[in-house]
């Protein structure tokens, strides 16, 4: 039972939640006396560090080479994406409340859903698309109240 949840989607998306929960609460405190760039490049280099911990002792570790030209591109560009939502989100937590920057954050789950559909060919069930709509709902008025 455990192994089956430990490898489901759904745990995993969950403790991303979570684990993104706590970024914000934690990030708003911690940029309160930082410019919101530096506070970006210091969990930058965390983040780089744990990661390059995990990959290197987890054995998910693979030489450069063997990476296919086409995965480095949308690496690449999935970092610089990051990178800029990161820089962005530091900027509107240095400014604004933490309990209204995240949730517009999360307008990203809307935005998904409209590129996966236009640029991925997926389908979004009726239900599917109207919690998607929820979601963007909720983040408009949690971003006006």
């Amino acid at each position: 039972m455990f192994r089956s949840l430990m490898g489901s989607w759904q745990m995993w998306a969950l403790g991303s939640a979570a684990f993104a929960a706590l970024t914000a609460v934690f990030a708003k405190v911690g940029v309160a006396g930082i410019h919101s760039d530096m506070a970006t490049l210091v969990r930058t280099v965390v983040i780089l560090a744990l990661v390059a911990a995990i990959a290197g002792f987890g054995g998910a570790w693979q030489p450069p080479g063997e990476i296919a030209r086409k995965t480095w591109v949308f690496l690449v560009l999935s970092g610089l994406a990051t990178g800029a939502s990161w820089l962005c989100y530091f900027r509107a937590l240095k400014a604004g409340d933490a309990a209204r920057v995240a949730p517009v954050d999360k307008l990203s789950v809307v935005l998904v859903a409209v590129f996966g559909v236009i640029f991925l060919g997926e389908k979004l069930s009726l239900t599917a698309g109207l919690g998607v709509a929820l979601i963007a709902a909720g983040a408009v008025l949690v971003a006006m109240g």
